[in-house]
């Protein structure tokens, strides 16, 4: 009987507190997630920086949070706020352990 290797069971994603990334850190962070969203603003333009603004106070209001996914070392931004069918799909992560 071989023993059961652990490293093999997915790790759970945690929670990352936003202010516990530097500065440029959190940029980086905020930056990959607006540039990759592809989402489409309806007839009104948003630049980059207003973009970034509206991320940055989404995480200051904790309508948004940072998770970082140990499996396939990735970090995204995920809703806090309910939206339909989203909710469902939206990872469950866990805390960062103090």
């Amino acid at each position: 009987m071989t023993p059961i290797d652990s490293s093999d069971e997915p790790e759970e994603a945690l929670f990352v507190p936003h202010t516990e990334l530097s500065a440029d850190a959190l940029r980086g962070v905020v930056e990959s997630f607006v540039l990759r969203e592809g989402t489409d603003y309806g007839e009104r333009e948003f630049s980059l920086e207003q973009k970034l603004a509206h991320v940055y106070r989404q995480l200051e209001r904790g309508e948004a949070r940072i998770v970082f996914d140990p499996n396939t070392e990735t970090i995204d931004i995920i809703s806090t706020q309910a939206r339909g069918s989203s909710a469902a799909r939206t990872p469950s992560p866990r805390s960062k352990p103090e």
